[in-house]
């Protein structure tokens, strides 16, 4: 695990967009992402307005809204983007191989390529997902963009483990600047070859323990100190009637003071 600080990494890393998330981290001083899996646009905006401040970078699905469009969702969501210094990640998880990958990421109802910062994938299919999805980027859009591979889950019972997770790892070592790093439950290594990967970590809960349907929660400390960089928080900001200012600010505290925890300062 790297006792290096973002902002040391930033300035070395090979992908643009894990560099800007990196320094945005330092200079915000935040390493949280809302996970706001919410039916509505307004609700999610409403979230986006409270949350904003706290977090690094905001992680949607965008196919769970009931009226999704991209002048209505979209265009207002970039907005709060660029007023409150976040970046967005759309949890699409990708599962197919390159052509089909490259039409579903790029067209469609959602037109994913266009907007989100970053977006991820399962190394199931192998690493023609990976060129897939870049090819898509490339011929999108100018701006940079990043993919997360699935390493391992957060669910119960989730087959992503051992060798599964292993050759995840070779995929990702395909391609330097489009693939940033992992979802993941701990660190995946690679700095001895050159690879500085961002591990982000959902699962994380300060208060619950799970759920009905087989998620299971880590403490913030748990998840930092076994190598996430940024940690992934949903119902612990805004489920069961909580205040998602309170719990911004709170789970925003605990992951700072972990990081900086885990840098020895």
């Amino acid at each position: 695990m790297s006792a290096l600080s973002y902002l040391e990494r930033a300035e070395r890393h090979a992908s643009p967009v894990a560099a800007k998330l990196l320094k945005l981290m330092h200079e915000k001083k935040t390493n949280l992402c809302a996970s706001l899996d919410v039916h509505t646009t307004k609700e999610l905006l409403d979230l986006v307005q409270v949350l904003g401040p706290h977090i690094c970078l905001l992680k949607t699905h965008v196919d769970i809204l009931d009226d999704f469009s991209m002048e209505g969702t979209v265009v207002p969501l970039k907005e709060l983007a660029k007023k409150f210094n976040f970046m967005i990640f759309e949890d699409r998880k990708f599962a197919d191989i390159g052509n089909t990958v490259k039409l579903q990421y790029s067209s469609g109802v959602y037109k994913i390529a266009q907007w989100a910062d970053i977006t991820n994938a399962h190394g199931v299919t192998g690493p023609g997902i990976v060129q897939g999805l870049k090819q898509a980027a490339q011929e999108t859009t100018q701006e940079p963009r990043g993919l997360l591979m699935l390493a391992e889950l957060s669910c119960k019972g989730a087959l992503a483990y051992g060798e599964y997770t292993k050759g995840t790892v070779d995929i990702a070592k395909s391609d330097k600047d489009f693939v940033i790093g992992f979802i993941a439950q701990n660190d995946m290594g690679g700095r001895d070859e050159g690879f500085d990967w961002l591990v982000m970590t959902p699962g994380v809960g300060l208060d619950d323990k799970g759920d009905s349907l087989g998620q299971q929660y880590r403490t913030v400390d748990e998840v930092v100190t076994g190598g996430s960089d940024i940690i992934i928080v949903g119902r612990g900001l805004f489920g069961k009637g909580r205040d998602p200012s309170v719990e911004g600010a709170r789970y925003r505290k605990a992951g700072w003071d972990a990081y900086i925890k885990r840098c020895g300062n």
